[in-house]
């Protein structure tokens, strides 16, 4: 096991904060152990002390009370108005008038390397005086006391340590079995491959959260690496043309001299290819530029009707070109929670397609409403499609059949930008078409 390991770290702590627990353990004991102790003696004392009031009240002569068994072993003194009249052993009570002048009846201390106690029985009958009492060697008391409790600890403790030490390490083992996983599946990972995940725990608890973060986490890269990957297939799928253009005309115009003229019609149509590019980039980039996890700091309350306004008069010059009528059959003043730039490019896909795709002197109609949900519907009258590209049409550069209307331009990234836009703020779009009869898109938040 490796000394810098966690599971080491843990039990060491786990360990010293043991072993000072214990300690403090047999400190308390040892203490309460000792002030019972000195508490037992000291009504010892008091009881003898009683004793020996009660018979000289009972004028019981002091020499002969002091031949009783139970009080021959004792060193005792009596003092009578402040003198010592009577003095039984070999202690010296020095300084007794100042133990007997303070408020407390039983006194410890130390005195030829022992612990002595004293106890002072204050009298008032058959004499204003005190009886003094002396208790050699407290501390044997005590220390006999804890011999047996010390006997007891020394076998218990060590093996309550070990099992302490023994489950705190089975615990460990437990909790760090999801963290070993983490630590095996992560060194699974590499840019090619996000399908390892890690197994769930079977409590939830702090380590299940740790573990949905880290599959979380890894969905996430595996959304970034596709995004990145989808992101470098297009840029370098959709950007081969115009840059065969450019270099193809590059070629020619400079294979031999030519006239001005050649020499700008060849930059116009480097010019055209460049913006190209240009647009086809922008497109890629706004697709690219948002995800579930970004956008909603994005969000701000927005109104629809005013940004749908607003995209219908940028057209009105394509619409007036066509002769083609823009009909809002139902608008409703409605307050949303979204990237404006997002809604804005939506409505503007939507609208700059149906007027492409639908034939001159022909009506495009609008609604924009709302009941239960958020309902823009837009519908024209143009060339529609097959249903079988239904399901194709919002795939990123897919074009129903380029050939059919030449004069259409665009990269068939549209629909794939409209329909990414309504999944990143949860909203829904049905396409329905029939050739040659026009297309119907309801966009639903």
């Amino acid at each position: 096991m490796k000394f810098n390991s966690l599971k080491t770290k843990v039990l060491f702590w786990f360990a010293l904060s043991t072993l000072i627990t214990l300690f403090l353990f047999n400190w308390a004991l040892y203490y309460f152990l000792e002030q019972n102790t000195k508490l037992s003696i000291q009504n010892k004392l008091y009881d003898k002390a009683v004793f020996i009031n009660k018979k000289i009240i009972n004028n019981v002569s002091i020499d002969k009370l002091f031949e009783a068994e139970e009080l021959k072993t004792l060193d005792v003194a009596i003092v009578k108005e402040n003198k010592i009249i009577f003095k039984k052993g070999k202690v010296e009570f020095d300084n007794y008038l100042e133990f007997i002048k303070k408020d407390d009846s039983f006194f410890v201390f130390n005195r030829d390397n022992s612990l002595n106690g004293m106890y002072i029985l204050r009298v008032s009958n058959p004499f204003k005086g005190a009886i003094l009492f002396y208790q050699y060697n407290v501390d044997e008391e005590i220390t006999k006391e804890f011999k047996q409790i010390k006997q007891i600890l020394i076998i218990l403790e060590p093996v309550l340590f070990i099992l302490l030490l023994l489950l705190a390490s089975r615990l460990v083992d437990k909790i760090l079995r999801s963290i070993k996983d983490i630590t095996s599946t992560a060194n699974e990972i590499y840019v090619n491959n996000f399908s390892k995940e890690i197994p769930q725990p079977k409590y939830d608890d702090e380590i299940k959260e740790l573990v949905d973060s880290f599959n979380k986490m890894i969905i996430r890269l595996k959304d970034g690496v596709e995004h990145l990957e989808q992101f470098n297939s297009d840029v370098s799928h959709e950007l081969k043309t115009p840059l065969t253009v450019i270099r193809g005309e590059v070629e020619i115009t400079l294979n031999k001299i030519r006239d001005p003229k050649y020499y700008e019609k060849s930059l116009k149509t480097i010019d055209n290819e460049a913006r190209t590019i240009t647009e086809i980039v922008d497109n890629l980039l706004l697709l690219t530029k948002y995800t579930k996890e970004n956008i909603e700091q994005t969000f701000d309350v927005i109104s629809l009707d005013s940004i749908l306004l607003n995209t219908i008069d940028k057209f009105k010059n394509q619409v007036k070109i066509k002769n083609i009528k823009l009909n809002i059959e139902k608008l409703n003043p409605i307050q949303m929670n979204a990237n404006s730039v997002l809604i804005a490019t939506v409505f503007s896909n939507l609208i700059d397609n149906a007027i492409k795709y639908s034939k001159e002197n022909t009506n495009i109609n609008i609604s924009l409403y709302e009941d239960d949900n958020i309902h823009f519907i837009i519908e024209d009258t143009g060339i529609g499609m097959e249903e079988k590209h239904l399901n194709k049409i919002t795939k990123r550069f897919y074009r129903v059949d380029p050939s059919r209307n030449k004069k259409v331009k665009g990269f068939g990234l549209g629909l794939s930008i409209v329909q990414n836009s309504v999944f990143l703020h949860n909203g829904d779009m049905k396409i329905s078409s029939e050739e040659q009869k026009g297309t119907k898109i309801e966009i639903l938040f």
